[in-house]
């Protein structure tokens, strides 16, 4: 005979096993359309050759405007693009009209080369009105920030939450330029935000005239104390005065510009009252502790938590608005 906990636990199983069947004919359902839209994108690119739509009367206006700006990615300036299909993959028609509000409002002047490529976007050096810009710009025909959805849910900033991809890119990126601007305010070395308009981003360029400054985890650091202590001090002002952590602090996301430590990609930063602040910050310290180990540094878990959430930092205030 079977007890009644025993039904119970059936009937448990049979309810999740129904959830799950309809959470799965609802993801199916999603990768569906997705697969759809990707479909017809790649159809329109064949039909077009991908560029074809500039020609059209309501954008060739538009494009007329922004050609010459957009020479060096074009493969008409001194670095070519390697390939078109790229181009015609970053380059979409949202993407162009967010460059043309862009350049019309000043941010960007040109375009002139790439400098960085990844899953979620494309990084170029351009020039602006007071002189070289990073251009960052967001892709918008990929599912990637689906798996970043954890980053946005629960930050208080963005409340209302849609689970279009185009919203949530568009998030991510506005969330990248108010995280930039929270991080700035209290001294911390980031790239300074100049300009957002949906999928693109303008900051501060860190590099020469030809190359973007290296990654910290590609440079051989002199002195690595200097530079744990500054990183310590980086992530205690972010958690204790900015209320913020990180949350991919690692050597990837830290560029080495003019002998010092620079954070970047802070689109996944969330504030203290996120749910998994707390994880996050274990997490971003514990990476800062495995980087100084490897550099020679007797460096513990233990004491660098203790630093982050108890470093005196009353000489920290925050800059004053220009």
């Amino acid at each position: 005979m079977v007890r009644h906990t025993e039904w119970d636990e059936e009937l448990s199983k049979d309810t999740k096993q129904r959830r799950h069947n309809r959470k799965r004919r609802k993801v199916s359902a999603d990768q569906a359309h997705l697969d759809s839209e990707s479909k017809e994108f790649i159809k329109s690119l064949d039909e077009s050759h991908g560029s074809g739509w500039m020609a059209e009367k309501k954008y060739k206006r538009m494009f007329t405007e922004i050609e010459e700006g957009l020479s060096g990615v074009l493969g008409e300036g001194p670095f070519e693009w390697v390939d078109r299909r790229v181009f015609d993959a970053v380059f979409d028609r949202l993407t162009l009209m967010s460059l043309y509000k862009l350049m019309k409002l000043g941010a960007i002047d040109t375009l002139d080369f790439p400098i960085a490529r990844g899953k979620e976007a494309h990084v170029f050096h351009g020039t602006g009105e007071f002189g070289p810009v990073a251009v960052k710009i967001f892709h918008t025909s990929n599912a990637v920030f689906k798996n970043l959805i954890q980053y946005i849910e629960g930050d208080p900033r963005f409340g209302g939450l849609k689970r279009r991809h185009r919203d949530l890119v568009d998030i991510w990126v506005r969330k990248e330029f108010r995280n930039l601007s929270r991080l700035d305010k209290w001294g911390l070395a980031v790239p300074k935000p100049i300009a957002v308009h949906k999928n693109v981003l303008v900051m501060d360029y860190l590099g020469t005239p030809t190359s973007p400054s290296p990654r910290l985890r590609d440079v051989k650091v002199l002195n690595p104390q200097v530079v744990y202590d500054e990183l310590i001090e980086f992530l205690a002002v972010t958690w204790q005065k900015a209320k913020m952590v990180h949350g991919d602090f690692s050597p990837y996301n830290i560029m080495w510009h003019d002998d010092r430590p620079v954070v970047i990609d802070v689109g996944q930063a969330v504030v203290q009252s996120h749910p998994k602040s707390q994880e996050f910050l274990v997490r971003d310290v514990t990476r800062l502790v495995e980087w100084a180990n490897k550099n020679g540094l007797d460096a513990n878990l233990a004491e660098a938590m203790y630093d982050v959430l108890e470093m005196d930092l009353s000489h920290i205030n925050p800059r004053e608005e220009e």
